[in-house]
């Protein structure tokens, strides 16, 4: 477990932000008209920063299970940090409350800037799907009924068996920061066009991404928005050139599959003992956050030497 300085620095930063967010919502906020039902809005014993903070230190710690990281460290060890804390149920009740301020959050604080170098992949192209139950309890499982779907990745299909699930796109820069996500069913195309336009509509420059976003189709969509794709060819596909830094580059495509294992291996972004969807979700955006606190991310040490050299050319 890391230590109570990076909690603080952690709570100190989503402190901030959810000032300055509260302010937003009290200048958008509208009056309430006469005559319409009120709802009781009590405040909880501790803050909106405190409850995220939880909810982040969570996947940057090494416990398998939110209840034991609860009782154990939060009602323990940093009772100093969290005197206020609610009980382990009433916790786990309000939390899917702050969906709304953790997205943000992610969004305005979490996300990095495109520089022009992106890498692109699914969390099943990298490893296993997200999956929400086991093998043997599909036919049982009722928390994800006609929403998580079983599909393919190209580890295969698990030893002949199906798996239900969901997929995680990702986007990241050379420097290992996430510049987009997005959620989908475990059957769906990584090619699907409207998905990878919401994925890249902020972005520019090349996508580095593997043989399973080889679409002709695709290439125009994205290329028609500023942006070219480059993957591998199939071994069935005539050979095209391509620049010696494309080559480079492609081979560094391992990048965005390191992060992949680095949010299931160490930020539980995926477990089978969900109970409820929003939870589900808070569960991936606590991750992805978790993650963009990381000290060291995997990265890329690209720079670029201008010379005064004249380049030669065989005619």
């Amino acid at each position: 477990m890391f230590s109570k300085d990076k909690v603080t620095e952690i709570f100190c930063t989503v402190d901030d932000f959810c000032k300055e967010f509260e302010l937003r919502i009290k200048e958008l906020k509208q009056v309430q008209v006469n005559g319409e039902k009120r709802y009781r809005n009590r405040p909880l014993s501790m803050s909106d920063s405190e409850i995220l903070t939880i909810l982040i230190c969570f996947h940057l710690g090494s416990h398998k299970t939110f209840k034991h990281y609860y009782q154990q460290i939060i009602q323990d060890h940093w009772i100093d940090l969290f005197p206020k804390s609610l009980s382990y149920n009433r916790f786990v009740e309000v939390q899917s409350r702050y969906f709304v301020v953790l997205a943000m959050f992610l969004k305005e604080k979490g996300l990095g800037k495109c520089t022009g170098i992106s890498f692109m992949d699914s969390t099943t192209a990298a490893a296993a799907a997200l999956k929400v139950c086991r093998n043997q309890r599909i036919h049982n499982h009722k928390v994800f009924k006609n929403l998580a779907e079983r599909g393919k990745s190209s580890m295969g299909w698990f030893y002949g068996r199906f798996a239900a699930r969901f997929k995680l796109h990702l986007v990241c820069n050379e420097k290992g920061e996430l510049l987009s996500f997005y959620l989908t069913k475990g059957n769906v195309d990584d090619r699907n066009p409207k998905h990878i336009k919401k994925l890249t509509e902020q972005l520019f420059g090349k996508i580095y991404a593997d043989k399973g976003y080889l679409s002709k189709a695709l290439w125009e969509m994205l290329f028609a928005d500023g942006m070219q794709l480059i993957t591998k060819v199939r071994k069935n596909m005539k050979g095209h050139i391509m620049e010696l830094k494309d080559r480079l580059l492609l081979r560094k495509r391992a990048i965005i599959e390191t992060i992949n294992d680095e949010l299931k291996n160490l930020c539980q972004i995926e477990h089978t003992r969900h109970r409820s969807v929003n939870n589900f979700i808070m569960n991936i955006l606590g991750a992805l956050v978790a993650y963009c606190f990381f000290p060291k991310k995997p990265s890329l040490n690209i720079e670029e030497i201008k010379t005064n050299q004249l380049c030669l050319a065989a005619a």
